[in-house]
């Protein structure tokens, strides 16, 4: 039995889905004015692990991440850059996709954008009008009425009393209490805008997610997901107004990924520590950056800083080695062992890779002792495991030799270090031992380092 941690009564519970074998799962997406930068990785990562693990315990899951493609960031960037706002967001998705890829992210099952559920937005909009829970304000602009909730703050534990202690309305808003939030704002001068029963406007971030994810999972599912700051107001206001549309819960199991810190400092683009995806992958191999996400409690807090990805690198170069020169077997004729039993147990405990690594570690443990005792069969049987185990985190899919390879960070390219190889070794072969470890010393002043081994001599980039 899966159990998670639910945000929403702080505990760990049992993972029940309402439909028996069927998991329905929505996760906050971006907002795609720009480049997504490490946050968005940690959620992206996490989120695909749940999914991964998920399905591998033989659940359909349907995951749900929306696109956020309009909003007043998207209106200004688009406005700075000269061009339309739907070239500024589709060349943003492009780029998102391109990130998540490298990383190992797989698609989800369904992408819903925004601008394309407008229909949906003003229907749910009109719901929470007639039921008294939202009201037109008279300049275009639609609020919800926060008061009219009773349930408000179930899930940051905040009261309303305390928000509304010493809070103001701004001049140019139009609502009843400052707590209430804008469902619809009208277009003022913004030429962005689609027709509704209050004129034209466009809808306000909260509500697109309650339309989106009830049209694509229904009026409760199973888990709804995200990063840590969209717990208040976002997943807040989310609960209420879904709550008042439909009358029934909204979600039974709430998750959120921990936050990420740059060298123990938040990351802000003020403090300069601000690093976009393909930034941190021009200096880091991907599948690097997504060990030293996935090495972590997806509840836990991240610190990114150099000194913690070289050793995320290390780690995993560790997990490569153990896996060189064994060529595993069919997962499916290896059964069940004791580290899978132990994998099992660690991530049905509310997903705790970082416990899972270990088992990971261990098991390269066993595959190079049977390697030095000589029970080739037994490292290929660990091996298998290893695979099969590292593919559920997303991890060790690729070829050893392509892992330790692919360092882009040496400057000699491939075909020049085999040439170099081939040197050595038709030097050692003329007994010019001196030429030999000349070469050697060249190819590790360049950041190659050479194995020799019985099946004959293998690189790395180090």
């Amino acid at each position: 039995m899966i159990k998670i941690y639910n945000t929403l009564t702080q505990q760990k519970e049992t993972f029940t889905p309402i439909e028996p074998g069927k998991v329905r799962m929505y996760v906050c997406g971006m907002t795609v004015y720009d480049y997504c930068h490490l946050g968005h990785a940690r959620v992206l990562v996490a989120f695909d692990v749940v999914t991964r693990y998920m399905r591998n315990r033989g659940y359909d899951v349907t995951y749900v991440r929306n696109i956020t493609d309009i909003d007043d960031k998207i209106l200004r960037r688009a406005e700075e850059n000269a061009e339309p706002f739907t070239e500024l967001t589709d060349r943003m998705i492009t780029a998102m996709h391109e990130d998540e890829t490298k990383l190992g992210v797989l698609s989800p099952s369904a992408e819903p954008r925004a601008t394309d559920y407008i229909a949906e937005i003003i229907a749910m909009i009109n719901t929470l009008i007639e039921s008294d829970h939202a009201y037109a304000a008279g300049n275009g602009d639609v609020y919800f009425s926060v008061e009219s909730f009773e349930g408000y703050g179930k899930l940051s534990k905040k009261k309303l009393e305390d928000l509304l202690a010493g809070a103001r309305i701004d001049v140019h808003e139009a609502k009843r209490s400052p707590a209430d939030f804008a469902l619809w704002k009208a277009a003022g001068d913004v030429e962005v805008s689609w027709p509704s029963p209050w004129g034209n406007g466009r809808p306000g971030w909260h509500i697109e997610c309650s339309a989106m994810s009830t049209r694509c999972l229904g009026d409760t599912f199973d888990i709804h997901g995200g990063g840590p700051d969209l717990l208040f107001p976002h997943h807040e206001n989310e609960i209420a107004q879904s709550e008042c549309a439909t009358g029934h819960t909204f979600v039974n199991t709430w998750m959120h990924a921990g936050a990420i810190r740059v060298n123990k400092e938040k990351m802000s683009k003020s403090l300069g520590n601000f690093f976009t995806i393909r930034e941190i992958l021009d200096t880091y191999p991907a599948e690097v950056v997504r060990f030293f996400l996935v090495s972590s409690h997806y509840r836990s807090q991240v610190d990114y800083s150099e000194d913690n990805l070289a050793e995320a690198g290390r780690s995993l170069e560790r997990l490569y080695h153990a896996l060189r020169g064994v060529v595993p077997e069919n997962s499916g004729d290896v059964p069940e062992t004791e580290h899978d039993r132990r994998f099992f147990e660690l991530m049905d405990d509310d997903f705790n890779c970082a416990g899972a690594i270990s088992v990971l570690h261990a098991l390269a443990n066993d595959i190079n002792q049977h390697r030095r005792e000589g029970r080739d069969n037994e490292a290929k049987k660990a091996t298998t495991v290893l695979v099969r185990l590292g593919e559920i985190l997303g991890l060790l899919q690729q070829d050893p030799d392509g892992f330790f390879q692919a360092n882009t960070a040496g400057e000699l390219s491939a075909e020049d270090i085999e040439a170099k190889i081939q040197a050595r070794a038709d030097a050692r072969k003329a007994k010019d031992f001196a030429g030999a470890d000349r070469i050697r010393d060249e190819l590790i002043e360049q950041g190659v380092i050479l194995d020799d081994s019985r099946e004959g001599t293998s690189w790395r980039r180090g």
